[in-house]
Formats: C-alpha cells, structure tokens, sequence
C-alpha cells in the first residue's frame, strides 16, 4: 500500500480519536459547571427564556403578526339589577378625555394630608355603563391586597388546594372597602390560580416556568408596573409587594392593545363577549382604576373604555360568572360562583390590617418576597 493511501486511511481514524477526546473533555467542563447550583439554575432560566421567546414568535406566525380578530366592538347591555351605591353620587363622564403622556415609573409618596375614603362610582363611557374604582396610591390608608378562599396562606396550584369559598363570606372576613374578583382559576378540583402571585411582600404562588398573561406589579414606593411576559419578558417577582397575573392586555403605553393569543389565551369565554372586570393606571402612574362593567362586551370594547378613561396600561381580570364587587360591606355585584381568590381594597373608613401596614413599612426598608421552597415544589 502506498504512503499516500496510508495517510488517508489514517485521517478518519484521527478525526474520530479527535472528536472522542474532545467530547470527554467537555463532558468533565460540563459536569464542572453544573455541579454548582448557581450555574443550574442560570442555564434553566436561559432555557426558559429561550422557550417562551419560541412560544411568542410561534404565536406571532399563527396570528400573522397582528392582533387576532375579536368581535367587533359589541356591547350588550346586561339585565342584571345593580345595587345603589352607600352614598356616591351617579357621576356623568365627560365626552373628551385628555391625552396621555408617556411616563417613567416614579416613587409616590404617601401623604398624610390626602387621607380619603376609596371612591366608588358608576360611569357610562362608549355606551359601556360599569363601576369604577379608584385607588389613590400617594393616600397613606390605601393597600390594596389578595385575599384568598378560606383564609388560605397560599394560592391553590397544581399539587395543593384550598378551593373556593361564596363571594359573600370573604367580603363578610376581610371588612374593606372594596373587594373585587381577581385573576382567572381551573375549573377543575384543584382550581389552581393563574400566574404567580404575591401580596404584602410574601409569594401566594410561585413558579419559575409561570410565562402566561400580564402582570401588574407594585414595587416600593408604590412604583406600578405592568409587564407581558412573553413579548417583554417575565416580570422580576422578586420586586413586586404585590403582584398579580392576568389579561390579555388592553392598553399599552397609552394605546389600545390586544394580541390575546400571543400571551397564551385561546378560551373563547375570553375571547368572546361576556362580563367582565379590568384594573389599570394612568400615565401619571399615582392611582389604580379598577373596573367592574354592568354589561358585557368584548375584548377591543374593554380596551377602548379603559383607554377612554384616561388608563396608560391596563389588562383584563376575571370575568364572566366570577364577576363581583362590594363596597364598605354591601355587595352591588354578586358573582355567579364561588371564587378562589379576590382583590381587597383598604382605606381610611375601612383601615388595614396592623399587619398588612408592618409589611408595607419593611418592604421600603428593604424586606423583599422569596419563594418558600418547602411550599412551591418548583
């Protein structure tokens, strides 16, 4: 045999000697690198992110980059008999609404001087009739928080459940001044609630996989903000003294903005015309409007009302039969169901609870939530 034929028969030999030794190697490098926990949790969380940016361009294809079609605007007038107000006036809304400006999240402080009862009004916007709450952030007897079915220390999940409990029996324990629906919950016997969640500085719920819907979270100084996970990325739970999962989104930067299936809705109770209940925040960024509609409506005529009102974010909460609201005790919306979880609402009339404040008070010193790991088996 030749020299030449030698060589060449040789060289596949050393390629594959070649390949061998380096794939020992960097198998050592990788055991390495993962035996450090750190660096475990770094590469599942670059994976996650990877898969839900994957999630979000597949959706993007699917709905050729546009919002999907929504029905066109329909509003449908409820025949459901709301109850007066305690002592609020019916207020008239003006026709023309002041642009909003784009802001920057800023710290608002509380002020002794401003301490006011929660308002509570009914509103028609855009043939729309609904009661609009609003949360004055820089009122120092304001904290708005969630409560759960049965006085449960965690929200219900997959694994671990507490149910649901009548609307009437949480407004009747937590003795605010607003209590409203929260977010969306199975309707199976686990009844596990949407997205990760925290209040009064502790997690409800807690997933690092969770990459659905929006979230609107309160960093400290009552900073708001509003984050879709799956075009912007997830949110930093971490920061959030409460914080609360989702949507679709409504308005965005002063906009109206629907791409439901893009964050991962695709029930038609959603989608379609039904009851429904909204929260979001002007470009001021100092208040929290929540909005509980009298009739039902879709998607884009939500979104328009809320943009109407003066909203430079907002997304859409629990609807349909979870739908309800009581004010200072007294029940104006009942929902059709049982519910896992609500938003309360404390003020001057209705003060928190000492405990509720004392988190508050460590949360600007510092103090932030951590997932207990003997709770969320993540």
């Amino acid at each position: 045999m030749s020299k030449r034929k030698q060589s060449e028969g040789c060289r596949p030999m050393l390629r594959r000697t070649f390949l061998f030794l380096t794939g020992i190697a960097l198998a050592r490098v990788l055991a390495d690198y993962f035996a450090i926990a750190k660096n475990r949790d770094t590469f599942l969380t670059l994976g996650a992110q990877l898969w839900q940016k994957s999630l979000a361009f597949l959706s993007s294809i699917q709905s050729n980059q546009t919002p999907q079609p929504l029905p066109s605007n329909p509003i449908v007038k409820s025949a459901k008999t709301n109850q007066p107000l305690p002592s609020n006036p019916i207020v008239k809304s003006p026709e023309n609404y002041p642009a909003t400006q784009p802001s920057q999240p800023q710290i608002i402080r509380r002020s002794a001087k401003q301490a006011k009862p929660v308002q509570v009004r009914i509103k028609t916007v855009a043939g729309a009739s609904f009661y609009l709450t609003t949360i004055d952030l820089a009122d120092p007897e304001n904290y708005i928080t969630i409560g759960l079915a049965n006085n449960a220390d965690f929200a219900n999940t997959s694994k671990v459940t507490r149910g649901d409990e009548p609307f009437e029996n949480m407004v009747s324990r937590y003795r605010a001044a607003v209590v409203a629906n929260g977010t969306f919950f199975g309707k199976d016997d686990q009844k596990s609630v949407l997205g990760n969640m925290v209040a009064a500085g502790k997690f409800l719920k807690y997933s690092r996989w969770e990459n659905y819907g929006t979230t609107l979270g309160i960093k400290a100084g009552n900073q708001l903000e509003m984050v879709t996970a799956r075009t912007e990325g997830k949110p930093d739970w971490s920061q959030h003294w409460f914080s609360l999962t989702c949507g679709p989104r409504l308005v965005k930067g002063g906009k109206v903005w629907l791409s439901p299936l893009s964050e991962g809705f695709k029930d038609a109770g959603v989608l379609g015309v039904g009851s429904r209940t909204a929260i979001g925040f002007p470009a001021s960024r100092d208040k929290l409007f929540l909005v509980t509609f009298l009739d039902s409506l879709s998607l884009e005529a939500e979104a328009n009302v809320m943009r109407a009102i003066g909203c430079f974010e907002a997304m859409n909460l629990d609807g349909g039969a979870s739908v309800g609201l009581a004010h200072q005790g007294q029940i104006l919306l009942p929902p059709g169901r049982n519910l896992t979880n609500v938003l309360v609402v404390y003020d001057r009339e209705n003060p928190a609870p000492a405990q509720l404040k004392q988190s508050w008070e460590r949360f600007q010193k510092g103090s932030r939530p951590t997932p207990d790991k003997s709770v969320f088996f993540d």
